[in-house]
Order: structure tokens, then C-alpha cells, then sequence
């Protein structure tokens, strides 16, 4: 399996900041994670709430974990409560499954990494997300599956 890079990451990151300044976004955090689901590359605007990073971090984690993106998780909490509230338990609440947490695919398919963003809406932050995937030549997975 390949390595998701630091350089990788980085692309990732910066892209994913410079999307959200073009949108005049909220200040965002932005989480990179390794296959492994371990930080790859963390970064947060000035202004970003004391708390996204744990939420961009459960974005990701949880796609990772799972994986499927946090989108799909958000389509599957909504029928299956009982599940994710046992999945909440099991994971001591790492899991946030609401959009912007993305998978990161090579050229292969195989899933090297996940971005997890937040500070905008939900939405905004996956957009942002995309965009960075994109730029560091990977492919981003947002399937709800």
C-alpha cells in the first residue's frame, strides 16, 4: 500500500485553507490522518474554535474507521440510532458523523488517509476538503455507501 507523504498532507492542508479563504469561509481546522489513523498534519486558522480540531479529528477518524465518509456515516446515524449510539461507546466518542470527513484514495483505489475539516458548515468544510485532496493528485472518496 502506498504512504499517504507529508508533502501530500501539506498540499492537502494548504489547498484546503486556501479553498476556504476563497469562499470566505469560517476560520477552519483541518486534519490530515495516515491510513493508520494516526495526525499526519493538523492545521488551524487563527480564529478557529478551541474545539475543531477534536471534531475534524473525529471526522476523519470515524470515515477511516469505518470506511466510508463522514457523509455516509451522517446518512446512516439518521437510520440507524441505536447502532452509532453504540458505536459512540465503543469508539469514547471519537466518532462525529456529519459531513467533512473525507477519504483519501490513490491512483489504486486503496484508501491511504482521511481529511477532516471543520469550522463552516458542513458542507463548506467537505468542499474545502475536496479541494485539497484534489490538488495533492489523490482522489477523494465522499460515498455514502
Amino acid at each position: 500500500m502506498a504512504d499517504l507523504s507529508l508533502e501530500q498532507a501539506d498540499i492537502i492542508a494548504r489547498v484546503t485553507l486556501e479553498k476556504a479563504r476563497g469562499l470566505d469561509a469560517q476560520p477552519l481546522t483541518v486534519v490530515v490522518l495516515d491510513a493508520g489513523g494516526h495526525v499526519k498534519l493538523a492545521k488551524r486558522e487563527d480564529g478557529s474554535g478551541i474545539v475543531r480540531f477534536e471534531i475534524a479529528y473525529g471526522k476523519a477518524w470515524g470515515a477511516l474507521g469505518m470506511g466510508i465518509s463522514s457523509r455516509g456515516l451522517a446518512a446512516r446515524a439518521a437510520k440507524m440510532g441505536t447502532f452509532f449510539n453504540a458505536l459512540a461507546a465503543a469508539s469514547d466518542g471519537r466518532m462525529v458523523p456529519v459531513p467533512g470527513g473525507v477519504l483519501v484514495r490513490d491512483a489504486d483505489s486503496r484508501i491511504i488517509g482521511a481529511v477532516g475539516v471543520s469550522g463552516d458548515t458542513s458542507d463548506v468544510d467537505e468542499t474545502c476538503a475536496l479541494a485539497g485532496i484534489a490538488a495533492a493528485g489523490l482522489v477523494a472518496d465522499t460515498e455514502e455507501r
